[in-house]
């Protein structure tokens, strides 16, 4: 493989990463904020990086009158809901636990797809749905799954980050017919824009700015990570790395993800590798494997 070939596998192995790196970097940086100031902070700085990219790539336009509403509603359910969700489960929810249970995305847009868009779903895809349930449920009972029935294992940040998953899935789904129109980063500014607006707005009702001010250095290095490599950079290199491979491909570098976090958490916060969480997040990919595996098949023979 030559230079110019390799450069969108790297770019979608560094989006990755970074994403999988995202969710430690957050239990860190919550340490200091709480989560609606931790999120704005975020995505103030995702905004100026994908501003830099679309100006430097002369995609600046701005946006009809009739895709304000479009954009308003992914920035509401892509950026300020899913980010609610994902930055107060982590408050009570292990990197590790968020991770495996994120990673599932795939199989609510398959199940979206099925219901919405009509998508068949093979006896193997209903398999691997079932599959991948299994491995959650395992890493989020701590390997014991007669404790969910009273309840007693789930956080109630393992519960909110359970329902980021499906609400991901939506975002994906609705953002499909804009990817169709728009340049992947000057839409995505859009509706980081608005998602950072309404995010704002929560914000406001409880203003950090003290905290900020008193913020330790390790906090700064997480917000700013978040910010401008996992909320601007990681974007940027996944969308273009997806102009340049079959989506069938780049999605396969998903898997990575949650291996990252689980090496991280284990490096910075010293979560402990359980058994658990090992099985179920292989079973949990191999359920995945099993959903996507039918769909890239169908891709390739087009």
């Amino acid at each position: 493989m030559n230079r110019a070939r390799a450069v969108p596998y790297l770019q979608a192995t560094f989006a990755v990463v970074l994403w999988g790196a995202s969710f430690v970097a957050t239990k860190v940086a919550l340490r200091s904020l709480a989560p609606d100031a931790l999120v704005w902070l975020r995505f103030a700085m995702g905004l100026v990086i994908l501003a830099a990219a679309m100006l430097a790539r002369g995609q600046f336009e701005l946006p009809r009158r009739n895709d304000l509403a479009y954009f308003a509603l992914l920035g509401l359910i892509g950026i300020t809901f899913h980010q609610w969700l994902q930055s107060n489960g982590l408050v009570t929810a292990r990197a590790t636990t968020t991770a495996w249970i994120v990673a599932t995305s795939p199989i609510f847009i398959a199940l979206l797809g099925w219901l919405a868009l009509k998508e068949r779903l093979s006896a193997l895809q209903i398999l691997g749905i079932a599959v991948a349930v299994l491995g959650v449920l395992l890493v989020v009972s701590r390997g014991n799954l007669f404790t969910l029935v009273g309840g007693g294992a789930a956080t109630r940040g393992d519960l909110l980050v359970m329902i980021s998953a499906p609400n991901w899935a939506v975002f994906s789904i609705l953002s499909r017919r804009g990817l169709k129109q728009h340049p992947a980063a000057r839409m995505m500014f859009y509706v980081m824009a608005f998602g950072w607006g309404f995010t704002t707005l929560l914000f406001l009702f409880n203003p950090q700015f003290e905290a900020m001010r008193q913020m330790p250095w390790d906090g700064w290095i997480a917000v700013i990570f978040l910010g401008v490599f996992c909320s601007g950079l990681a974007y940027i290199f996944w969308y273009d790395a997806l102009k340049s491979i079959p989506a069938s491909q780049v999605g396969v570098f998903l898997y990575i993800e949650p291996l990252v976090t689980v090496a991280v958490a284990w490096a910075v916060l010293g979560e402990q590798l359980t058994w658990a969480a090992l099985l179920g997040g292989a079973i949990t990919l191999a359920g995945i494997w099993m959903v996507n595996r039918v769909k890239s098949a169908g891709e390739e023979k087009k």
